[in-house]
């Protein structure tokens, strides 16, 4: 599982390089034929980490309720955050990886319900939520690259 807690963090990594240069205007910009920001897609990210994670495993969620909702599947930018507040999202975006590698060595994800997700793959295990959220991750740096070249 090691390998997989590296790929999480060196994804994270590579989205936060994506950042660089991008003010808080661009990285909430919607350009034309997508469907969201890069502010929404980073807190995606978030937020579909603790739900794969944390929620499936009956645990509390370690980022707030307000992001949840707001940027949970299904969601769409209604709202932009202050720097401040693009800050914390950040600061959970490079953090919570550490946190859930020892969350998992500590062994509190003891119970897993069963979730298929829409790409069809059922998560059945804490392991498998690990695994493909890493591919999900994948998917959301991708959709972040393209829209920065709009932006």
């Amino acid at each position: 599982m090691k390998t997989q807690f590296d790929i999480l963090r060196v994804s994270r990594a590579l989205v936060i390089k994506q950042l660089e240069g991008l003010t808080l205007a661009q990285i909430h910009e919607i350009p034309t034929g997508f469907k969201n920001s890069i502010a929404w897609n980073v807190a995606h990210l978030v937020v579909t980490q603790q739900l794969l994670h944390y929620k499936l495993a009956d645990l509390d969620c370690l980022c707030p309720d307000e992001l949840i909702e707001g940027y949970k599947k299904g969601t769409a930018p209604t709202t932009h955050f202050t720097e401040e507040e693009f800050e914390e999202v950040k600061e959970l975006f490079l953090g919570l990886p550490d946190t859930l590698q020892e969350d998992y060595e500590a062994g509190i994800f003891e119970t897993f319900t069963e979730y298929p997700t829409s790409t069809g793959f059922v998560l059945t295990s804490i392991e498998t939520a690990i695994t493909f959220n890493n591919f999900h991750e994948g998917i959301h740096y991708g959709i972040i690259r393209s829209i920065k070249k709009f932006v």
